[in-house]
């Protein structure tokens, strides 16, 4: 009998046990969600991790997975799938997760490997994946002055020549209870850091023509974060985004907070004085944010995810049913010389897909944008895109290709008054997560006259064959309308070129090289000589030896 009172006390702690543990797991799992609906995600993720951990789970690697890839850490992200597709009930979400961190981490042809050899590779659907370089006469450059080991993107520059840029320099915290991502859904602010990456609010810096770098300070009241600056510089204005501390609505806590635009004169000394919002913010309703103002246009670009098209930003009953949809898209607002802004328009469906498209900006008859997780081709995560502009409509969308785009996000592309082009980009080798890039032309330029005895470049026809002796190919040539021949070269490279011409000497010159060249230009001068064919010789009296027939 007391042996039976034992086993039964034993079985009873046991099963209680057991389903405690298994309310203990609930509850973790159910507090890592409630912080990713608050965009805590480096919250959720260690309590997913400490949930996996007691009870490993396919769903819960699925999470852990998928919160890693929102906050673009493309490494864990990928060995999390490659863990979620290790279960035997494993489906196409898994493994569509699974192809596209591989890509993101240059795992790709591995993961097609594997796929296709459990003959999965056809059943999984994702976009299309762009293997060919498209760039190869550009160079990502780190632009090290810049950048931090923190997150540094983002470009713009004013009428007095500073640059301004988006940095969340200062360290990373450790989280000591639930904080909030200012730009997200929450309840309780942080002071100190975005509960988003653990890391210091965004902030607006300056660098001037001699290099200082300084803090801007946004004139909004309860500034959090403050983020993508675009300069007008005809009305000397400075677009931004910022997200500010609102802790309740009509003492309401259960809010969202998004990010709105705002603008401010630029001083000489390059800081903010006033500011202005752009009317069809809200708050608590959607994101407004990546502002490009095009001075050409007179359009404000701008990405957004509310969920139907904005009407009337004065009729405040009409603007509450507004919602956010999650995905972003991009629109625009014409606005004139008072600053005054027409309803926004929502760009079409060459641009905007069921993914995320921000970070417009625009020059000449070419439009940029990035876009991740949408229907357009794609080298890795969020990629840049260029684009036909015409008459301010939007066509012809192409990936532009490796080196400008990465296998991982590659984003807030922009072309500078001066022609600097910058892009910002978290792929590896960077100083810190996010960095700011300058690309720089890569080949060289090669300009040749080709003249006559006389001096005078000659127009008429020759053949030019160019070699490029390194990589044993041929360099295609053109003809300036001045006669001028010209090529572009690749760097490190030793080169050799021909010019012939019927009734001429050929001219060959195996001294041309790029090999340590820090110039812009290589040039050089050929005299094409003509050979003498039936011209009259004269010679003056000629003498023989007697009986000899040489001279």
């Amino acid at each position: 009998m007391k042996r039976l009172a034992t086993q039964i006390i034993l079985s009873a702690v046991l099963i209680f046990g057991s389903v405690g543990i298994t309310q203990a797991q609930k509850g973790l799992l159910r507090y890592a969600d409630e912080q990713v609906s608050l965009y805590n995600y480096k919250t959720a993720i260690a309590v997913y991790e400490e949930a996996y951990a007691r009870k490993p789970k396919m769903s819960t690697a699925d999470s852990i997975a998928k919160t890693y890839d929102e906050i673009r850490d493309y490494t864990n992200s990928y060995k999390w799938w490659e863990t979620a597709i290790g279960y035997e009930e494993a489906g196409l979400f898994e493994y569509e997760g699974y192809l596209k961190s591989a890509q993101r981490t240059g795992n790709l042809r591995e993961a097609r490997d594997m796929l296709e050899s459990k003959g999965l590779l056809d059943s999984v659907q994702v976009k299309q994946f762009i293997d060919k370089k498209s760039r190869l006469n550009v160079k990502p450059q780190n632009v090290e002055a810049l950048n931090s080991s923190e997150s540094d993107f983002g470009l713009a520059m004013d009428g007095q020549g500073n640059k301004y840029f988006v940095s969340d320099r200062g360290g990373s915290f450790v989280d000591e209870r639930p904080g909030i991502r200012i730009d997200g859904r929450n309840k309780i602010f942080s002071e100190e850091k975005q509960d988003y990456t653990g890391r210091e609010y965004f902030s607006v810096y300056k660098e001037d023509e001699e290099g200082n770098i300084s803090e801007v300070i946004s004139n909004v009241p309860n500034t959090y974060n403050f983020a993508d600056p675009s300069y007008a510089k005809e009305a000397g204005v400075l677009f931004y985004s910022v997200t500010r501390g609102i802790e309740k609505v009509k003492k309401d806590r259960e809010i969202n907070v998004f990010p709105e635009i705002y603008y401010s004169t630029v001083t000489e000394e390059g800081t903010l004085e006033g500011f202005m919002p752009f009317p069809f913010n809200d708050s608590i309703g959607y994101s407004v944010m990546n502002p490009f103002v095009d001075e050409e246009a007179k359009r404000l670009y701008f990405a957004s995810d509310v969920d139907t098209v904005i009407l009337n930003p004065g009729k405040k009953k009409e603007r509450k049913v507004l919602t956010t949809k999650g995905d972003f898209d991009l629109y625009y607002s014409a606005y004139d010389e008072n600053m005054t802004f027409s309803a926004p328009v929502k760009l079409g469906p060459a641009v905007n897909t069921e993914g995320d498209e921000t970070h417009a900006f625009r020059k000449g008859d070419k439009f940029y944008f990035s876009s991740k997780d949408g229907s357009h081709p794609t080298v890795g995560g969020m990629d840049i895109y260029e684009a036909s502009y015409s008459n301010g409509e939007i066509s012809n969308v192409q990936n532009m290709g490796i080196p400008v785009n990465s296998i991982a996000d590659d984003f807030a592309y922009r072309e500078m008054e001066n022609g600097e082009v910058y892009l910002s980009s978290n792929r590896a080798g960077g100083m810190g997560l996010d960095d700011i890039y300058l690309i720089e032309e890569q080949y060289k330029q090669f300009l040749a006259r080709v003249i006559d005895c006389e001096g005078a470049v000659v127009t008429d026809s020759y053949l030019a064959t160019l070699q490029d002796k390194t990589q044993g190919l041929q360099v295609a040539t053109e003809r300036k309308g001045t006669g001028e021949l010209t090529a572009q070269l690749e760097p490190e490279s030793d080169f050799g070129i021909t010019i012939s011409k019927p009734g001429y000497f050929t001219v060959t010159d195996e001294t041309i090289s790029t090999k340590g060249f820090e110039g812009d230009t290589i040039q050089r001068e050929y005299t094409l000589t003509p050979i003498p064919y039936q011209l009259p010789v004269y010679v003056d009296i000629v003498y023989y030896d007697l009986d000899k027939y040489v001279i």
